[in-house]
């Protein structure tokens, strides 16, 4: 795995984080988790790539 895209996902995990405490210090829960969902799905769109790797990689070593 590329240790760039790792420090990407931290970075994205890290403002998704601060955020969230944000919005839910300012009653606003509801953005809170639309927040933290959108980096849920910011990471997911991130590693598609990694993923596919990975599954041609098993494939090819099963033969598949």
């Amino acid at each position: 795995m590329d240790v760039d895209l790792i420090f990407k996902i931290a970075a994205v995990g890290i403002i998704v984080t601060v955020l969230n405490q944000v919005l839910i210090r300012s009653g606003r829960e509801e953005q809170a988790t639309m927040t933290t969902l959108a980096g849920l799905i910011v990471v997911l769109m991130m590693m598609i790539y990694q993923i596919s790797e990975l599954f041609d990689t098993v494939k090819s070593v099963f033969g598949l």
